[in-house]
């Protein structure tokens, strides 16, 4: 269990820099596994894990090679279907289930058909809301680093905004908690580089809209090099 939390938390820590999709991030640090396909069992954590990635659309000719059909003839059989009346985890299972298709192929297909028939703004995830994601690689210490964010009288110096400590937070390893004024939560993950080298990542979640998860993807932005610039300075 806690080797699979530390791979989760290096795989969020590659999104937030590098932009990728959740299955991207997690593809490039262990490439020879790949997400199972959803089923009654496991179909709401399949569901959450997609929602917090931005799953990229592979080309025409990817998707009919690894599913057996094009996006057309994907979108057209799901409209047959009724998949505008059904849930993610729905449309998800029957494509795995009824086209015998791979959990990150029908998860990929769901995302597509969901954005194409307006059921899904990009970045949008299953429940509805958006999410705003940052990092930085500094050098600090780890316990420097999460001391910097943990404490109060510390944060106060370099955040410029009121962060409340919420939820169950790990010492040098994750760190929750709201932002004043703003809607959402918000984690900190922090993971070593070294000795004296740490990245921090930061996610914002439930967040309501685009624009909402656009402003503070910049505002963690400029947050994050603030932190930088007090704890390198």
């Amino acid at each position: 269990m806690t080797t699979q939390k530390s791979f989760k938390r290096r795989v969020r820590a590659r999104m937030a820099k590098t932009g990728e999709s959740y299955t991207a991030a997690r593809r490039h640090l262990l490439p020879e596994q790949e997400p199972a396909a959803p089923d009654s069992a496991t179909s709401t954590t399949s569901s959450t894990d997609t929602a917090r990635r931005a799953v990229h659309i592979n080309n025409d000719e990817s998707i009919r090679r690894n599913t057996g059909r094009g996006w057309a003839e994907w979108f057209a059989l799901l409209d047959e279907w009724g998949a505008r009346d059904r849930s993610h985890t729905e449309i998800a299972r029957w494509i795995g289930e009824q086209h015998n298709v791979s959990g990150w192929w029908a998860q990929s297909i769901t995302v597509g058909y969901e954005q194409e028939r307006g059921l899904r703004q990009p970045g949008q995830q299953c429940d509805g809301y958006f999410a705003a994601n940052a990092s930085k690689t500094i050098a600090a210490p780890l316990a420097v680093a999460y001391a910097a964010i943990a404490d109060a009288g510390q944060r106060g110096q370099w955040l410029g905004d009121t962060l409340t400590p919420h939820g169950k937070s790990r010492e040098n390893k994750v760190f929750r908690a709201v932002l004043d004024g703003e809607p959402g939560k918000v984690e900190f993950l922090f993971t070593a580089k070294g000795e004296a080298k740490t990245q921090v990542a930061v996610s914002h979640t439930k967040l309501t809209d685009a624009d909402t998860a656009a402003k503070l993807k910049q505002r963690w932005r400029e947050r994050l090099a603030e932190l930088k610039a007090a704890l390198e300075g």
